[in-house]
């Protein structure tokens, strides 16, 4: 569904600022902005990185709004140049992820933030040690929460094989996790 309010849809903003009215670009960055900074956590694990990952969609996103041809939702289409723009930079350089704070415990006793912060080391260890076509599969359908088809639009990956990677990453996690502390983690 596209997003739409007072100022219209994504599709009619970018037709706008096609149009030279750029101010209503700010207008696409507010919409979008966590959503791309969240990307650019699970994929650099530092908000410094983050914020600069952000920084550089938008200004690749504005430079190339006259190739947007429509065919897909804009933010479809958006979340494609982050992920590819993500890709290349991990590409140059090996980088972390940060497993989502949901993973967490409501818990505060010093054992149980201890024990969850275990789990979560060994986790994301787990997680990195993936094969990198699973991992970005689990990273957009269980931390962004993105359906198999949005994965499809982003990575260009066909339907079921997200499905096959998401179900080939749950059975890797599991055999990864089985004797550890985390085992009977079943949030995955």
């Amino acid at each position: 569904m596209e997003k739409k309010n007072d100022f219209g849809t994504d599709e009619q903003i970018v037709k706008e600022v096609l149009l030279g009215r750029t101010e209503g670009f700010k207008i696409i960055i507010e919409r979008y902005q966590k959503r791309i900074f969240c990307i650019g956590m699970r994929f650099y694990n530092n908000e410094d990185d983050s914020y600069d990952f952000t920084q550089e969609v938008f200004i690749k996103t504005f430079e190339s709004l006259g190739s947007y041809a429509g065919r897909a939702p804009f933010r479809f289409w958006l979340t494609k140049i982050a992920y590819n723009h993500a890709i290349n930079r991990i590409n140059a350089k090996k980088l972390e992820s940060e497993i989502p704070d949901q993973i967490r415990s409501e818990e505060k006793t010093p054992e149980a933030t201890h024990m969850r912060g275990e789990i979560c080391d060994i986790l994301m260890e787990a997680l990195t040690q993936l094969p990198r076509q699973y991992r970005i599969c689990v990273d957009l359908f269980f931390f962004l929460g993105l359906t198999y088809y949005e994965i499809h639009e982003i990575t260009g990956y066909p339907v079921n094989t997200i499905k096959s990677n998401v179900l080939r990453a749950k059975k890797i996690l599991r055999d990864e996790l089985k004797g550890t502390i985390a085992e009977d983690y079943h949030e995955l």
